[in-house]
């Protein structure tokens, strides 16, 4: 993509900047998200303010993170600050627990996710998982479909397995390139992201379940046998009625749930 000028604002290649422009998609996503006066709500990438703008009508304060310059300065000339707090710089480095710092009240994060950033952002979000009440984004179809697809499918893999541990998934709609200016090459999705109850999580070790899910899906044509060897023989999947010949594909989030807490009772 060629830097493209647009509302005065050149759209910059190397942020991966697609602005929503299409005000009827902008009202079906304000509408799904439902926010509500006095919500605590974050915006990543507030862009030209397709979404910022009806998002701060219904809430009264919003804030956001942008590491566009051009950008920030346009946020800070558009809005009051009881408007709008904008938090400069990256996102995959910005702490969203701060945003919660002294008070109880759950965070909601929304936004059109920079495409080719997306996956190491949603790991970063979910580390703020028990901070949060939910969060709505777009993202390119084909990542959506990999967080909710279900075992046994193409599409699924490590993004599925450690999103759906810690997040009850929901694709609502997709989004046509024409929506966007300028036009990606891709359809785009909304998808809500809820945190599941600590409760509900099982995994004794969550560190060590990633390790074994990144293993598992290192070499999708391996089986379990190989891929696992480091962590798994053949009595410890006789003992959790798992047959070693399946690939990672084939398991659930709750099989790798029990295979880590295997691995963790064991020693």
């Amino acid at each position: 993509m060629q830097d493209f000028e647009t509302d005065g604002h050149r759209a910059r290649k190397r942020f991966g900047q697609n602005f929503l422009s299409d005000p009827n998609i902008i009202r079906k996503i304000i509408d799904a998200i439902r926010p509500q006066p006095g919500e605590l709500m974050v915006e990543i990438g507030p862009g030209l303010g397709a979404m910022t703008a009806p998002l701060i009508e219904r809430l009264g304060h919003l804030h956001v993170v942008e590491i566009d310059r051009d950008l920030i300065a346009r946020l800070h000339e558009t809005y009051a600050p009881a408007q709008i707090t904008v938090h400069e710089g990256d996102a995959l480095k910005f702490d969203f627990s701060s945003l919660c710092a002294g008070g109880d009240q759950p965070l909601r994060i929304v936004g059109n996710l920079p495409y080719n950033i997306s996956t190491p952002i949603l790991f970063h979000l979910a580390e703020y998982a028990d901070r949060v009440k939910d969060m709505t984004f777009m993202l390119q179809k084909e990542v959506v479909m990999r967080m909710v697809a279900e075992p046994g499918t193409e599409e699924y893999g490590r993004l599925s397995v450690m999103l759906q541990y810690r997040f009850r998934m929901g694709r609502m709609f997709d989004v046509p390139p024409g929506a966007f200016r300028p036009a990606p090459k891709v359809m785009s999705s909304i998808v809500r992201m809820a945190p599941l109850p600590k409760d509900q999580l099982g995994a004794q070790d969550e560190t060590l379940l990633g390790k074994i899910v990144t293993a598992a899906f290192g070499q999708r044509r391996k089986t379990l046998k190989n891929t696992l060897r480091d962590y798994m023989g053949d009595a410890d999947f006789a003992a959790l009625g798992i047959d070693p010949s399946l690939r990672g594909e084939k398991l659930s989030v709750e099989q790798f749930v029990a295979i880590a807490n295997h691995c963790c009772a064991r020693g």
